[in-house]
């Protein structure tokens, strides 16, 4: 779906949206506060690993945010949406009260539009670029609730959409891994038209959306729609394939796959290669959040294990370190612990995971960072030494740099370690691709345009070329790879 200029504004001339701009003038508009999301109580939500912390918009609230939306003659909160939503169009068919009609809107460029209605950090992007926060100075248009709740309620309507999708071509193409950006790739190619085939190496379809974000913020059942809706859209799906391992791209290629989009990301845990960190009780982020999230290991019914600390201390300061220091709370940590070597300004996390972190009681040590850890005599870790940090000059990230005040160090009690300060490419298809240009971080090196890379018939996006990046960005990776590699193959087919 094109969001050219002329495309927006043919939308926006439409007699219904012209209708609704006449019935309240903007004014009274700009004068309504933001609508605010419900939460479950912070005391109720600890004690459940599959209770959602935000409860969702009523029809009746979703209507009065959308009225908010001035629908703007130039609309630059779409410039802010990586998977280029018409957002205007969708937020005004909410005030116009048809739901479904914005749900359809959100499907014609988005492949997820309940899980970015959840997980996306829009007050980065869309609504950083809301005419109410730019020009207006004023809390903008809660863009992503609204989001939410138009898919929600679509899928609790029993009235799912499909997006149509062009008549088969005979060309067959794969996207290897199932996470938000192969998703999005494969939404967008089997609109063209292509035979759309998606790898994925675990026993579950969804990538990270499923073994790194939790229930309480994401539920499985949530992903499973959208992944049911694009299945009825004609894209097929592989579990327990490793490309690489499985079968090679030379299986693949011998199989009739003329293009292949990878999309394995980055699930390789980084730790800081300190004293002690071998010791029992000490994991990483990755490892924890897949046992708890995709192998059950919270439910009783399953016999997944994992560690139960009461002194839980997790390393970092983004969204993966608040989903584990929240997960290990509602697992029954005493004391639950961020330990991070920035201030709080500084971190990474998406301001609404820290509220909700600081609600449900977890600790914020700022300005501190692990040096060593001591075990007992059964290897298990039991206590930790911290040093003080102070931020100096900003570094490249733009982020004051942390430097240490010596002489500051001190131990504190914990029984559970959680790392959580990075993750590296899965290394596994550019070591089976010899001719693949990697960067020096292991990342695949592409076309920033196309997403191309240096074998013409391969494409990549997400965390196997960014590093590690946000559901939304990896989406948008998709679907410029998508809109590549239909060109790519049309071309070749002329030749």
């Amino acid at each position: 779906m094109s969001t050219n200029k002329e495309y927006l504004q043919t939308e926006r001339d439409k007699e219904w949206r012209a209708e609704l701009r006449k019935k309240m003038p903007a004014k009274d508009r700009t004068a309504k506060v933001r609508t605010r999301m419900p939460e479950l109580d912070p005391f109720v939500r600890i004690q459940y690993q599959d209770r959602e912390v935000n409860t969702g918009l009523t029809g009746q609230q979703a209507q009065v945010e959308a009225s908010r939306c001035l629908d703007c003659i130039n609309p630059t909160c779409i410039d802010g949406c990586p998977v280029s939503i018409n957002i205007p169009k969708f937020v005004k068919y909410i005030e116009l009260g048809n739901f479904l009609e914005a749900a359809k809107t959100l499907k014609e460029t988005s492949a997820l539009p309940a899980v970015c209605g959840r997980v996306c950090p829009q007050e980065k992007q869309c609504e950083a670029t809301c005419f109410y926060t730019v020009k207006l100075k004023k809390d903008p248009v809660a863009i992503g609730h609204l989001e939410r709740f138009a898919a929600d309620y679509e899928r609790e309507s029993g009235s799912m959409s499909v997006p149509e999708v062009a008549p088969a071509n005979g060309k067959k193409v794969a996207a290897i891994g199932s996470g938000p950006a192969s998703l999005s790739f494969a939404g967008d190619m089997v609109k063209f038209g292509y035979d759309v085939t998606v790898f994925e190496a675990l026993h579950e379809i969804g990538g990270v959306l499923k073994y790194g974000i939790p229930e309480f913020r994401l539920p499985n059942k949530i992903v499973d729609v959208e992944l049911d809706n694009l299945q009825k859209m004609g894209v097929k799906f592989v579990r327990n394939f490793i490309v690489g391992k499985t079968a090679s791209f030379e299986d693949l290629k011998s199989e009739g796959f003329e293009a292949f989009f990878v999309a394995s990301g980055a699930g390789l845990p980084r730790f800081m290669n300190i004293p002690g960190e071998n010791y029992n009780g000490i994991l990483s982020s990755n490892e924890y959040l897949t046992r708890v999230n995709l192998m059950n290991a919270a439910s009783e019914q399953f016999d997944t294990p994992v560690i139960k600390g009461k002194n839980v201390a997790v390393i970092g300061g983004g969204n993966t370190a608040m989903d584990s220091v929240r997960t290990a709370k509602r697992l029954g940590a005493e004391r639950a612990m961020i330990i991070y070597r920035r201030s709080r300004e500084e971190m990474p996390a998406r301001v609404e995971e820290v509220h909700h972190a600081e609600e449900e009681g977890i600790e914020f040590m700022n300005l501190a960072n692990p040096i060593e850890y001591f075990a007992d005599e059964k290897g298990m870790v039991n206590r930790m030494r911290i040093q003080r940090m102070t931020l100096g000059e900003p570094d490249s990230s733009g982020r004051r740099r942390p430097i240490v005040l010596e002489g500051s160090e001190y131990d504190i009690p914990v029984d559970l370690v959680i790392v959580a300060v990075g993750v590296s490419p899965n290394p596994l298809i550019p070591s089976e691709v010899k001719e693949l240009k990697v960067s020096k971080w292991g990342t695949i090196e592409v076309n920033e345009e196309t997403m191309q890379s240096s074998i013409p018939e391969l494409f990549a996006g997400g965390d196997i070329v960014r590093g590690g990046a946000t559901v939304i960005l990896a989406m948008g990776d998709g679907r410029k790879a998508a809109a590549s590699m239909d060109q790519y193959l049309q071309e070749k087919m002329k030749k």
